[in-house]
């Protein structure tokens, strides 16, 4: 790059043999001498920014010892430290060190012995005799590459090649981070950054953006599309300092991002992707092959799609809301839309809802709204809807590929719709909310007045499962094992806060969980286990403000930016504890009924096993890919024998729960187990959800996925239920 003249940073090459033969302290006045402090030091092989570090002005050589043994994937461990650990310090260690994305990742080694598992790495340490230990992971690196830092905004361009062989530059992205290092959670979990499109920067330095993106896509020879990032400088240097050959692909990576922004989905633009490669390979041939009828009968099936568009079935996919869950229920909303999109059977239109309890509105939003980062992202895109003028231009140099993938009268503007605009045009909704207003009933109770079909329990089941208190009183009344409950409103606390907290303390010992009473996705769920925090957990629930203070958040272990809802109730319950059984594990069951809505049986899912990183299972646990630990099926006893007597006991125990509230549909009960020793089986239900969260990574997928579902295919089945006209 620096050949061709392209502005680089100034780079130093570490080698492994290298950094062997060298003390640390070399390293570092060779850094300070070639590039000077701040610094990044990065794996030479690696993506999503897994092991880089960034140095300051201030670093020491312990700083950059450890730096550089991040990106070499190594540790070395003093077991005099180690000892001095508490046992919680201890596992968490394990955990990092096991992670590839913070630490080393297994299978590492120490020596010559090869560690598979965190449990056996926390016994290695233990049992070992050494002063130290120096812990190497088997995806290690060759060589590190220690850079000067650029201060600038960051931006990310993907590059794509038109079937006239030119390369087009979409419109580039800025990433705006919560912290300094664009990471690998700031990459894929929503909230921890911003994408912008396009880069808020004068229209000179956007279009020499795209120029430099291009060169460099040029350069390279790349085929198909390609992702550069970089950086622009305040004095409008650019950086292009990461180009890569693949994207990642998740729903709202970049990839997808800024196809949208010209008008495609995600199905469109991988045809597109999937066309466009098969004619770059043709392009490239030293001897014909069987591409050629490929590319034909590819662009046949590409013909006959667009011919079948009148006599797809419509589906308004309704995402987002109001509520705390509202950033998941775009999830599952855009989730739920592609793999309709993309089907032969289905015409989808992203649907957003806006409001609040009092009133809520329904707007049908273009793709580039849908793969916004957030729900909030979405709703004050819809207030203030403008088109940046450099889209417009680039839209019109993809015109060719919009005509031939793109959707006929597809609108880049939001448009209020009503539900009888719905009705009139024979949808059916999809109802991807959680929380309020979809899974209380609320909208049901709309769509019913309308008669427009939706997926899930009508609005009086509905009423009931999202009421915790509610739910779990009806089942006690039926005979099944449930927490201790006590149900306190914000009148009493706010009449005698003292007679309050001791009633509560009178009523269970610490620790107990105190959550909202109607409120999913873990909003707000936390174990009390002193005086201290019962206060702050409930001054922050009765709160009169949105306003947290910075003291409260670390009370509670509250992000910078998480959220905590104001409740007028909240639900105080015994925490569940193993007792005396031989095995406790926490489950979540899916079902699914066919039938009709008056006459349907069910289909109860083998339930997964919920693993929690910490006191209670978290919200990126439960729906985002990579952080939680979902094990399908439960492990349910000691053998296959035992596993089929207790899964079948607790598959009943969810079928009864799911015919005394009368779920149609789908749903999601989450329970405990006890199993004892003469194989009884207790089933403790904390809660019914008769809208699951529909994210890619949620185990309702895997569940089903045991019983021979595709994604889409159990999606079509949730249709397909609630269309069928009663026998």
């Amino acid at each position: 790059m620096e050949q061709s003249g392209f502005d680089v940073p100034k780079v130093i090459v570490l080698t492994r043999s290298e950094w062997l033969n060298q003390s640390i302290a070399h390293v570092y006045d060779h850094i300070e001498k070639e590039i000077g402090f701040p610094c990044v030091i990065r794996p030479a092989n690696q993506g999503s920014s897994i092991g880089v570090s960034i140095l300051n002005r201030d670093a020491m050589l312990t700083d950059v010892e450890a730096a550089v043994h991040k990106s070499f994937f190594c540790y070395t461990l003093d077991l005099m430290l180690w000892k001095a650990k508490s046992e919680d310090e201890k596992i968490q260690f394990i955990q990092q060190q096991s992670d590839i994305r913070e630490g080393i990742g297994l299978p590492m080694k120490t020596g010559n012995h090869w560690i598979y598992k965190p449990s056996e790495l926390y016994q290695f340490i233990e049992n070992s005799k050494e002063e130290k230990l120096f812990l190497e992971g088997k995806l290690t690196e060759t060589k590190i590459i220690i850079e000067s830092f650029i201060d600038g905004r960051e931006f990310s361009c993907i590059v794509i090649r038109n079937d006239k062989g030119n390369a087009i530059a979409l419109p580039p992205t800025e990433i705006i981070k919560g912290q300094q290092l664009y990471d690998y959670k700031s990459k894929y979990l929503p909230g921890l950054s911003r994408k912008v499109t396009p880069i808020e920067i004068n229209d000179n330095d956007l279009q020499r953006i795209r120029t430099e993106s291009i060169r460099l896509f040029e350069l390279f020879e790349f085929n198909t599309y390609a992702r550069i990032d970089g950086f622009i400088k305040a004095d409008g240097t650019i950086y292009l300092n990461d180009p890569n050959t693949t994207s990642g692909m998740l729903p709202s990576s970049f990839f997808f991002h800024q196809a949208a922004e010209i008008g495609l989905n995600p199905s469109q633009f991988l045809s597109y992707i999937i066309r466009i490669s098969i004619w770059e390979r043709i392009q490239n041939q030293k001897e014909f092959s069987g591409l050629e009828p490929l590319l034909q009968n590819l662009d046949i099936k590409l013909s006959e799609l667009k011919q079948v568009m009148d006599h797809k079935k419509s589906i308004a996919v309704i995402m987002g809301g109001y509520s705390f869950e509202r950033h998941i229920s775009l999830e599952s909303g855009r989730n739920i839309f592609e793999k309709l999109s993309s089907s032969n059977k289905y015409n989808a239109i992203p649907v957003f809802l806006s409001g609040n309890s009092d009133h809520f509105t329904l707007f049908q939003i273009p793709i580039h709204y849908m793969l916004k980062d957030n729900a909030d992202d979405i709703r004050d895109k819809i207030k203030h809807d403008t088109i940046h003028p450099a889209i417009n231009l680039i839209r019109e140099e993809c015109r060719s590929i919009l005509d031939k993938y793109g959707s006929q009268n597809y609108s880049f503007h939001p448009k209020e719709i009503r539900l009888d605009y719905l009705k009139e045009n024979n949808y059916f909704a999809f109802i991807a909310l959680h929380g309020r207003p979809g899974e209380d009933g609320t909208l049901q109770k709309e769509l019913d007045r309308f008669n427009i079909p939706y997926n899930g329990s009508g609005p009086e089941s509905s009423s009931i499962t999202i009421h915790k208190f509610n739910t779990l009183q009806i089942l006690k009344s039926n005979g099944f094992i449930v927490a201790d409950q006590l149900l306190m409103n914000k009148t009493r606390y706010d009449e005698n806060k003292a007679s309050f907290i001791e009633k509560v303390k009178l009523h269970f010992k610490f620790p107990f969980i105190a959550k909202p009473v109607d409120d999913g996705c873990s909003s707000a769920v936390v174990r009390i286990t002193n005086d201290e925090l019962l206060d702050t957990y409930l001054n922050l629930l009765f709160r009169d403000s949105d306003y947290i203070s910075d003291l409260d958040r670390g009370k509670l272990n509250l992000d910078w930016n998480e959220e905590f809802p104001r409740k007028k109730e909240v639900l105080l319950e015994e925490l569940i504890s193993k007792n005396d059984c031989e095995q406790f594990l926490e489950i979540t069951g899916g079902l699914l009924t066919h039938g009709d809505r008056r006459n349907f049986t069910y289909e109860i899912f083998n339930p997964s096993e919920a693993l929690s990183s910490g006191e209670v299972l978290s919200l990126e646990e439960k729906f985002l890919a990579g952080e939680g630990q979902n094990i399908t099926p439960a492990r349910f006893g000691k053998n296959s024998d035992e596993f089929e007597i207790i899964s079948k006991k607790v598959k009943a125990d969810l079928l009864k729960v799911a015919q005394i509230l009368n779920i149609q549909g789908y749903a999601r009960i989450d329970a405990f187990v006890r199993i004892y020793p003469d194989l009884k089986v207790e089933t403790i239900i904390i809660e019914v959800n008769s809208l699951p969260g529909m994210t890619p990574a949620t185990c309702i997928f895997h569940q089903t996925a045991i019983n021979g579902y595709k994604p889409y295919d159990f999606i079509d089945k949730i249709i397909e239920f609630s269309t069928n006209e009663p026998n």
